[in-house]
């Protein structure tokens, strides 16, 4: 239970870490946009974690990171088959950037960090609540741009699109908003 509140909480990986920040930027302009991203590394950071732990003992260390690289990248390609093929209109919101899970440095910090010196059980459970952390962090992100920049969360309409303020759709509003809430979170968790 530690293990799955840790990556909520104490490490979150966006609001604590800091990782992951190009997704955390790049598709965060809706609240739909963050919380499919974040589903996606979610589902990518369990099975990945999952099947490190069970061949951490067959690589040998001179071929580790290559080795993690190759099962992320393979599970990342899965993922991306099933996006296009059941949820057309996400591969068509995220596009380049699920690919780029690959690179995301939480799915292979974790990998390192803990799936390879770990249980199947701890590990799954450690991708689990690094999931749900970067999930809500991407979603709550994305809401928080689309309220401000559209009037809108979940298209569902709060307020006229007129009083909103484009730049919270934009780049900029990504940075912006982001660090209000890494600011909020610090306090709130202190």
């Amino acid at each position: 239970m530690k293990v799955l509140l840790n990556g909520i909480i104490k490490e979150n990986p966006t609001f604590v870490l800091l990782l992951g920040m190009c997704p955390t930027l790049g598709t965060t302009s809706s609240a739909m946009n963050g919380m499919s991203m974040g589903l996606a590394t979610m589902a990518v950071l369990i099975f990945s974690n999952l099947i490190i732990s069970l061949i951490k003992n067959l690589i040998p260390d001179k071929v580790r990171i290559p080795s993690f690289i190759v099962v992320i990248a393979s599970l990342v390609t899965i993922l991306q088959m099933l996006i296009k093929a059941y949820a057309p209109e996400v591969d068509k919101s995220l596009g380049l950037f699920i690919p780029l899970i690959v690179v995301n440095c939480i799915i292979l910090g974790r990998a390192e960090a803990f799936a390879a010196k770990n249980g199947v059980i701890s590990s799954i459970c450690d991708g689990i609540g690094m999931g749900i952390g970067f999930t809500l962090a991407l979603t709550l992100l994305g809401a928080v741009r689309e309220l401000l920049g559209t009037g809108k969360v979940f298209d569902a309409t709060l307020f006229s699109e007129e009083y909103g303020a484009l730049v919270f759709v934009l780049a900029p509003g990504a940075f912006i908003a982001l660090g209000y809430l890494i600011a909020i979170f610090n306090k709130v968790k202190s």
